[in-house]
Protein backbone atom coordinates (compact mmCIF):
# COMPACT_ATOMS: atom_id res chain seq x y z
CA UNK A 1 0.00 0.00 0.00
CA UNK A 2 1.26 3.34 -1.07
CA UNK A 3 2.43 5.29 2.09
CA UNK A 4 0.69 8.44 0.86
CA UNK A 5 -2.60 6.79 0.78
CA UNK A 6 -5.59 7.72 2.96
CA UNK A 7 -7.08 4.50 4.50
CA UNK A 8 -10.78 4.83 4.36
CA UNK A 9 -13.06 2.20 6.08
CA UNK A 10 -16.79 1.31 5.43
CA UNK A 11 -19.48 -0.38 7.62
CA UNK A 12 -22.79 -1.31 6.64
CA UNK A 13 -25.86 -0.49 8.20
CA UNK A 14 -27.29 -3.11 11.09
CA UNK A 15 -30.97 -3.70 11.74
CA UNK A 16 -30.92 -3.12 15.34
CA UNK A 17 -30.79 0.79 16.26
CA UNK A 18 -32.01 2.81 18.85
CA UNK A 19 -35.64 4.05 18.23
CA UNK A 20 -34.68 7.33 18.02
CA UNK A 21 -32.71 10.01 15.75
CA UNK A 22 -29.17 10.02 17.40
CA UNK A 23 -25.33 10.16 15.81
CA UNK A 24 -24.56 6.99 13.32
CA UNK A 25 -22.07 5.58 15.28
CA UNK A 26 -24.63 5.59 18.29
CA UNK A 27 -27.58 4.87 16.40
CA UNK A 28 -26.52 1.34 15.19
CA UNK A 29 -27.09 -0.90 18.32
CA UNK A 30 -26.31 -4.48 17.23
CA UNK A 31 -22.77 -6.51 18.55
CA UNK A 32 -21.74 -7.01 14.92
CA UNK A 33 -21.65 -2.80 13.81
CA UNK A 34 -19.98 -2.33 17.52
CA UNK A 35 -17.21 -4.72 17.01
CA UNK A 36 -17.12 -3.59 12.99
CA UNK A 37 -16.28 0.38 14.26
CA UNK A 38 -13.99 -0.78 16.74
CA UNK A 39 -12.05 -3.26 14.00
CA UNK A 40 -11.88 -0.55 12.29
CA UNK A 41 -9.70 2.01 14.22
CA UNK A 42 -7.13 -0.56 13.86
CA UNK A 43 -6.42 0.22 10.32
CA UNK A 44 -5.60 4.02 11.57
CA UNK A 45 -8.70 5.45 9.11
CA UNK A 46 -8.75 8.78 8.07
CA UNK A 47 -12.43 8.60 8.04
CA UNK A 48 -15.11 5.72 8.83
CA UNK A 49 -18.07 5.83 7.35
CA UNK A 50 -21.61 4.03 7.65
CA UNK A 51 -23.22 2.57 4.29
CA UNK A 52 -26.78 3.02 5.29
CA UNK A 53 -29.12 1.91 2.98
CA UNK A 54 -31.73 4.46 3.51
CA UNK A 55 -29.03 7.73 3.81
CA UNK A 56 -26.28 6.08 1.58
CA UNK A 57 -22.61 7.66 2.57
CA UNK A 58 -22.92 8.67 6.20
CA UNK A 59 -20.49 10.39 8.70
CA UNK A 60 -20.14 8.67 12.26
CA UNK A 61 -20.96 12.01 13.94
CA UNK A 62 -24.08 12.20 11.51
CA UNK A 63 -27.45 12.56 13.24
CA UNK A 64 -30.16 10.53 11.54
CA UNK A 65 -33.37 9.29 12.24
CA UNK A 66 -33.84 5.05 12.49
CA UNK A 67 -34.93 3.49 9.74
CA UNK A 68 -36.09 0.02 8.12
CA UNK A 69 -34.37 -0.38 5.11
CA UNK A 70 -32.24 -2.83 3.85
CA UNK A 71 -30.17 -3.95 0.25
CA UNK A 72 -30.90 -7.50 1.48
CA UNK A 73 -34.58 -7.13 -0.16
CA UNK A 74 -33.76 -4.53 -3.07
CA UNK A 75 -33.83 -5.41 -6.45
CA UNK A 76 -30.46 -5.56 -8.67
CA UNK A 77 -31.53 -2.33 -10.22
CA UNK A 78 -32.17 -0.48 -6.89
CA UNK A 79 -29.03 -1.41 -5.45
CA UNK A 80 -27.00 0.11 -8.45
CA UNK A 81 -28.71 2.91 -8.25
CA UNK A 82 -27.85 3.08 -4.56
CA UNK A 83 -24.25 1.92 -5.31
CA UNK A 84 -23.99 5.17 -7.51
CA UNK A 85 -25.17 7.84 -4.58
CA UNK A 86 -22.82 6.16 -2.47
CA UNK A 87 -19.72 6.68 -4.81
CA UNK A 88 -21.04 10.29 -5.88
CA UNK A 89 -20.80 10.98 -1.95
CA UNK A 90 -17.52 9.23 -1.71
CA UNK A 91 -15.90 11.24 -4.39
CA UNK A 92 -16.93 14.27 -2.31
CA UNK A 93 -14.66 13.08 1.06
CA UNK A 94 -12.23 10.67 -0.65
CA UNK A 95 -9.98 10.54 -4.00
CA UNK A 96 -11.79 6.70 -5.34
CA UNK A 97 -8.15 6.28 -7.53
CA UNK A 98 -5.68 6.71 -4.74
CA UNK A 99 -7.08 6.35 -1.38
CA UNK A 100 -7.58 2.57 0.11
CA UNK A 101 -10.99 1.22 1.17
CA UNK A 102 -11.31 -1.16 4.21
CA UNK A 103 -15.19 -2.03 3.61
CA UNK A 104 -16.91 -3.78 6.81
CA UNK A 105 -20.28 -4.71 4.52
CA UNK A 106 -22.20 -7.60 3.48
CA UNK A 107 -22.10 -8.64 -0.69
CA UNK A 108 -25.00 -6.88 -1.62
CA UNK A 109 -23.82 -3.45 0.25
CA UNK A 110 -20.49 -3.89 -1.83
CA UNK A 111 -20.77 -5.21 -5.08
CA UNK A 112 -21.67 -2.34 -7.09
CA UNK A 113 -19.33 -0.25 -5.30
CA UNK A 114 -16.04 -2.34 -5.67
CA UNK A 115 -16.08 -1.27 -9.14
CA UNK A 116 -15.21 2.24 -8.55
CA UNK A 117 -12.45 1.18 -5.80
CA UNK A 118 -9.00 1.55 -6.98
CA UNK A 119 -7.50 -0.07 -4.01
CA UNK A 120 -9.58 -2.32 -1.29
CA UNK A 121 -9.80 -4.84 0.92
CA UNK A 122 -12.71 -7.02 2.90
CA UNK A 123 -11.45 -8.35 5.96
CA UNK A 124 -14.80 -10.39 6.42
CA UNK A 125 -15.82 -11.68 2.73
CA UNK A 126 -17.59 -14.87 2.89
CA UNK A 127 -17.96 -15.37 6.90
CA UNK A 128 -21.32 -15.90 8.26
CA UNK A 129 -21.88 -13.76 10.73
CA UNK A 130 -21.05 -15.71 13.54
CA UNK A 131 -17.35 -16.09 12.53
CA UNK A 132 -17.24 -12.65 11.70
CA UNK A 133 -18.33 -11.87 14.92
CA UNK A 134 -15.39 -14.22 16.36
CA UNK A 135 -13.39 -12.68 13.96
CA UNK A 136 -13.85 -9.45 15.60
CA UNK A 137 -13.72 -10.48 18.78
CA UNK A 138 -10.42 -12.22 18.37
CA UNK A 139 -8.72 -8.78 16.32
CA UNK A 140 -9.73 -6.51 19.31
CA UNK A 141 -9.73 -8.37 21.86
CA UNK A 142 -5.82 -7.76 21.54
CA UNK A 143 -5.68 -3.97 22.52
Amino acid sequence: MNESMNTIVLISCVNKKLPHKARARDLYISPLFQMNLNYAQQFLPQEVFVLSAKYGLVRLDEEIEPYDVTLNKMSARKRRNWAARVVSQLQEHCDLENDHFVILAGQKYRQYLLPYLNSYEVPLAGLPIGKQLQFLKEKTARE
